[in-house]
């Protein structure tokens, strides 16, 4: 390294050390069942290739977190650790039915405090079917539950007042939140928060964009094969669940092809994808476009017939694992890879160290402005909590808990006379191969085990919360389809 490289490497870094202490206008989009690797620089389905030009942008001009998670992959829960900081056995919205417990308080409310506008756009999906304005946003556009693609009867909730949707929901919401970022005032910063409806289930992409992917090809995953390899090491729960709701051959209790299933997926994406470069105009217009720190993530992932299961829940990979990408050129370097861990836990004390404020104590995420600038962090997590708690609308994903390390990964099934489950990540991405059985493998599941429980008494995670249930049941299998399974051979003695 030169005299040169050096000075310039230290002015840099002085820049972004100074550019860190303003009061930052921050947006945060959230998509909804948005897998990780759904994106045209991924490579991982031909069909996106070159479709997702926005988001592909997003990552080449910031940071791609890429190995980003969420603690339970479900919306309520995930949108709630989000919004506190904290694991779902803490914030205590651990379904999608569990109303929000008094007391609760959301980031933005400490935003306002500070001096800031904020303003929701969305899907809130908390505390029942409630779309009601929340404490700490001074703008509000929301809906019931799950809404809308299309206008319907229930409509909008915009600050309180019922108001008719138009049109399709992501180009609505887009144009809610532009107008409003339009009008903020130059001289107090703002948090916005679009939260897209978009890509959740069943979909309906903009007209423009239904039948573009046509002829499009869909890559099967490898473990969707009732024959897969290594199916024999995998969970009784995991392939009697093929043949159920959130199976690949019994989907939603009906026929559906998954290659088609992906295509109309992709092509509600499209929309999304459009939305970021409205936002990107919007910013560019105001002339905050590199001072602006937008984040971009999902709120779980979402499988597509790995280990022959759709839909969400479990602590697979393309459940767990979420997209994640975050532009602001005066805070960190175009085309930034970071391969830590991180959470949607992260995401509150995140914002809160950009815009100044300090985060609360007892958080169970931390901010990731360190990591996203250097791409390292000594004091960073070298594991991560999972957790998911059984409803009886889907009976049949067990309550699970899990230890993510960065090669590892444990999980105990709660509640089910079954196997317990440990992959080997760096060889087994797929997770095809489970090695709980695996004799050299013995102690480090004594140690994984002995740690899940540690980190759950740490955080007062040792009581399984419980609330009634919807009385409802998705329970259904399919008579011609696949047989229920024996227990796997490691679990018999002669």
């Amino acid at each position: 390294m030169t005299r040169r490289d050096l000075l310039a490497g230290t002015a840099g870094a002085s820049l972004m050390a100074a550019q860190s202490s303003k009061r930052r206008n921050v947006i945060f989009v959230l998509t909804d069942d948005h897998r990780y690797d759904a994106f045209g620089f991924t490579g991982a389905q031909p069909m996106l290739h070159g479709r997702t030009p926005e988001m592909d942008r997003l990552a080449s001009e910031g940071v791609h977190f890429k190995n980003a998670f969420v603690t339970t992959s479900l919306c309520s829960p995930s949108r709630a650790s989000i919004l506190t900081g904290v694991y779902a056995h803490r914030h205590k919205i651990i379904d999608n039915s569990t109303a929000i417990p008094a007391g609760t308080r959301f980031f933005p409310e400490l935003l306002q405090k500070a001096g800031y506008d904020t303003g929701f756009f969305g899907k809130w999906h908390m505390g029942n079917e409630s779309d009601s304005p929340q404490p700490g946003f001074s703008k509000w556009v929301s809906f019931r539950g799950q809404g809308s693609y299309f206008p319907e009867r229930n409509g909008l909730n915009v600050d309180g007042k019922r108001v008719a949707q138009k049109g399709h929901i992501t180009t609505e919401l887009t144009d809610y939140a532009t107008t409003w970022l339009r009008d903020r005032p130059k001289d107090k910063p703002y948090f916005m928060y679009l939260s897209h409806k978009a890509v959740h289930a069943p979909f309906a992409p903009l007209p423009r964009d239904k039948g573009v992917l046509d002829g499009s090809r869909f890559v099967r995953p490898a473990t969707m094969a009732r024959d897969a390899e290594g199916v024999e090491t995998w969970p009784r729960w995991v392939r009697d669940q093929r043949n159920s709701f959130h199976g690949a051959d019994f989907p939603y209790h009906s026929r559906l092809d998954l290659a088609t299933y992906y295509q109309q997926y992709a092509e509600t994406l499209l929309g999304v994808d459009r939305s970021l470069g409205q936002l990107r105009e919007t910013l560019a217009a105001r002339g905050e476009l590199d001072s602006t720190l937008v984040i971009y993530m999902g709120d779980n992932g979402f499988a597509f017939g790995e280990h022959g299961l759709i839909d969400k829940r479990t602590a697979f990979e393309e459940s767990m694992r979420v997209p994640m990408l975050a532009r602001c050129p005066e805070l960190f370097r175009a085309g930034s890879i970071v391969t830590k861990m991180t959470a949607n836990l992260d995401i509150m004390p995140t914002v809160l160290d950009v815009a100044g404020v300090a985060a609360p104590a007892g958080l169970d995420g931390r901010s990731m402005l360190r990591l996203a600038q250097s791409g390292d962090d000594p004091q960073w997590r070298r594991e991560l909590l999972y957790e998911y708690f059984w409803e009886s609308d889907f009976p049949q994903t067990p309550t699970q808990h899990a230890l993510r390390e960065d090669r590892y990964k444990y999980v105990l099934a709660h509640g089910v006379w079954d196997t317990n489950q440990l992959y080997d990540l760096e060889m087994d991405p797929h997770e095809a191969h489970n090695l709980i059985s695996q004799p050299e493998h013995a102690g480090r599941v004594k140690r994984m085990n002995s740690r899940l429980f540690e980190l759950l008494k740490e955080t007062g995670g040792l009581s399984l919360p419980l609330y009634p249930d919807s009385g409802s049941s998705s329970n259904l299998r399919d008579e011609n389809g696949a047989a229920a399974v024996d227990f796997p051979k490691t679990m018999k003695k002669k």
